[in-house]
């Protein structure tokens, strides 16, 4: 798969590219900001992470804890959403002192956002910890509730199966899991659940592969910042190329929508 080429003569038609948690490479990951800000580059899809405190709200962070954005020790899943609201996730470490009093948003603060953009849909990825913490139905019920207003275009994803069948048996509109390995009984598992979606990590992805899985699902393919491995991985099989680099990746031609 990493030696397929893909001749510059070839007209490919282009990915659709989703913003992984909004613009994170220029943007505090997960926040209002980061997903305004990956909106007004053009993207047509988002894709976020959700975590729940301690009183039950669901909240957009990828950890479990705020060390790497707010470099505070603490975990979002043993305080409550007042607790959250007093720390600024300004990810200084990354991205400097650029941003000030940036907050980590409810998920129903974000669907709020989203509601003034239509056209736009979301990869809603409920986390592995919240899940051990409190529960499957617990928290895939809160996330659901936090969507309906915007539910025919949502997408509940996770790593965990569980929360998954959970999902579709609670009305998601439609879920995508993401896959952990690349093997035979992954394989299994994914044709037993019929996703709409698989995400992949591409890296995890042998040599050797001659496609991707067939199925039902359609592929989404992430962390790629390479116009050019964008569309390796398009004529591959995947159907959706997820980046942090949304900004970049639409401004080279080849990957506008419509072309």
């Amino acid at each position: 798969m990493k030696s397929l080429h893909v001749p510059s003569n070839v007209n490919i038609k282009p990915p659709a590219l989703i913003a992984h948690r909004g613009y994170a490479l220029r943007y505090p990951e997960n926040t209002e900001e980061s997903l305004q800000a990956a909106i007004g580059a053009g993207a047509g899809y988002l894709e976020f992470d959700i975590q729940l405190t301690a009183d039950g709200v669901p909240v957009l962070m990828h950890d479990a804890d705020f060390w790497r954005t707010a470099r505070v020790d603490r975990s979002v899943l043993d305080m409550t959403i007042e607790q959250v609201k007093e720390i600024w996730v300004n990810e200084t470490a990354r991205l400097g002192p650029e941003f000030f009093e940036v907050y980590v948003p409810t998920l129903r603060e974000a669907v709020e956002l989203l509601m003034a953009s239509p056209r736009v849909k979301a990869f809603v990825e409920i986390k592995r910890e919240s899940l051990r913490k409190f529960g499957a139905t617990p928290v895939v019920e809160g996330v659901l509730e936090a969507v309906q207003p915007m539910v025919s275009r949502s997408v509940i994803i996770s790593f965990d199966l569980d929360a998954l069948r959970t999902a579709r048996e609670l009305g998601a509109h439609g879920i995508g899991w993401v896959l952990g390995d690349w093997s035979p009984e992954t394989r299994a598992a994914a044709e037993q659940l019929g996703p709409e979606y698989l995400f992949c990590d591409y890296r995890m992805i042998p040599d050797d592969a001659e496609g991707l899985w067939a199925g039902e699902w359609e592929w989404a393919l992430y962390e790629i910042v390479d116009p050019d491995l964008a569309l390796t991985l398009t004529a591959f099989g995947a159907r959706f190329i997820e980046t942090m680099a949304i900004g970049e990746m639409l401004t080279d031609l080849r990957l506008a929508p419509g072309t």
